[in-house]
């Protein structure tokens, strides 16, 4: 692999980077890396560094990049019109596809951002309930709204139902209207809801919390105690939709919410999202349903964008098909597998946590149950790991390997030779 000190290009780019924006990049990822390209299951920078990929765009190219039916897809649409802020055919026919794979889904209404998507959710969960308040757990992503950043990575942790918020900028106020219980602790939730059930518009949860499986029986006390309640439960899927089964976390974990919202794979790698759910509390973005006192209202330039739909259906239309997933669940079973067995033979302590087409390796005893119990794993670890990882080639998130249909035994293998190497450069003593 090539140097990794940085070309004129490289430099000149990161450069122009600090000057207009904000911490010299989007803010999203770190802004060193500078990418050019993606084909397939890898990743290119600008000066033409080589990576396996499992960044996969923070998780929307479940296909790989530029798969030849996606990308003929939005050719065809191409030349038809980019954007029309009216209703067009490839929209309608995503929306279809949508309702016929999710369980929860009679309707559904398209936006442009997971973030936008968390968001009116839970403003048509509080418009059906007629309750202002909602519940959600510590560690849970639910997009970038003042509601979606509470207790989202709290630095100071508070006495549950106590929520702390993660950004500047948010209202005193917003405290007040959410409440935080722990992911997989059915017994707090139940507590809590025992006493604020009157108050809550919507339960939200990430059915699978960032890296964190539910707990045996936790999705499915959850879907009781909200129906117990009469409160609608909002299954966040814009990570896991499409991505464990073609029906989503909800058919794969065998527990059905109210809504759900769904983003990343659903737009093949386009800007788009969703929110999916009852035809009863969806009925709320209708004014013709349920009068101007009821309705809800939500306009995007680019909601159901033409281009994305199309790219969102080829997408859609390839993993129908018939063991569409079964090379990325085999392929997450052995990393997983040889992974963990690595670490018990270089003695450091961790755990592979997540599941096949999602995962990482957690530096502590014991697998996490929940936001806490990922503060207890050896952050120093993580960050020296990732640095090793990206110096041999391999491209992820701090604390996230997304796998797609495209990685293959060449990247299996690359990806397994750097991990070794990272373990073995570990200090030690």
């Amino acid at each position: 692999m090539d140097s990794l000190s940085p070309s004129d290009t490289e430099s000149a780019l990161a450069q122009a980077a600090r000057r207009v924006l904000p911490g010299g990049g989007f803010g999203n990822f770190a802004p060193e890396v500078i990418l050019r390209e993606g084909r397939g299951g890898r990743a290119w920078d600008v000066d033409g560094r080589e990576y396996v990929d499992y960044l996969l765009g923070s998780g929307p190219m479940f296909l790989g990049h530029g798969h030849p039916e996606v990308l003929a897809a939005v050719e065809a649409q191409l030349p038809r019109g980019t954007t029309f802020f009216a209703t067009s055919e490839p929209g309608i026919r995503l929306a279809e596809a949508l309702v016929a794979a999710l369980p929860c889904a009679e309707q559904v209404r398209f936006v442009s951002s997971g973030s936008e998507a968390d968001m009116y959710a839970l403003r048509v969960a509080r418009a059906f309930r007629k309750r202002d308040r909602i519940l959600k757990f510590e560690g849970g992503y639910h997009g970038m709204s003042d509601w979606g950043l509470m207790s989202l990575a709290p630095k100071q942790l508070a006495n549950f139902p106590v929520a702390v918020p993660d950004s500047a900028g948010i209202p005193r106020s917003v405290q007040d209207e959410v409440l935080v219980a722990p992911f997989n602790d059915l017994e707090t939730a139940r507590s809590l809801l025992a006493e604020y059930h009157d108050e809550l518009g919507a339960i939200i949860l990430e059915p699978f919390q960032r890296l964190i499986p539910p707990a045996p029986g936790f999705l499915q006390g959850m879907r009781e105690l909200a129906t117990q309640y009469g409160i609608p439960l909002i299954f966040d899927e814009v990570v896991t939709g499409f991505r464990f089964c073609y029906g989503g976390a909800q058919d794969y974990y065998g527990v059905t919410p109210d809504l759900c919202t769904l983003g990343k794979i659903i737009g093949g790698g386009f800007p788009l999202a969703a929110i999916a759910g009852r035809a009863d509390i969806m009925a709320h973005f209708d004014r013709g349903i349920v009068g101007d006192g009821g309705f809800l209202m939500q306009v995007g330039t680019l909601s159901g964008n033409p281009v994305a739909s199309a790219a969102g259906l080829a997408t859609l239309e390839v993993l129908r098909r018939p063991g569409a997933y079964d090379g990325v669940f085999a392929m997450g079973r052995r990393l997983m597998a040889e992974m963990e067995g690595m670490l018990r033979r270089h003695g450091v302590p961790g755990r592979a946590v997540g599941e096949p087409p999602l995962f990482d390796i957690v530096f502590a005893e014991e697998a996490p149950r929940d936001y806490r119990g990922t503060l207890r794993a050896d952050a120093a670890v993580q960050r020296h790991v990732n640095a090793v990882l990206r110096e041999r080639g391999i491209l992820k998130g701090e604390s996230k390997y997304y796998l797609s249909t495209a990685h293959d035994a060449r990247d299996e293998a690359q990806t397994l030779e750097a991990f070794e190497a990272a373990l073995a450069s570990l200090p030690r003593g």
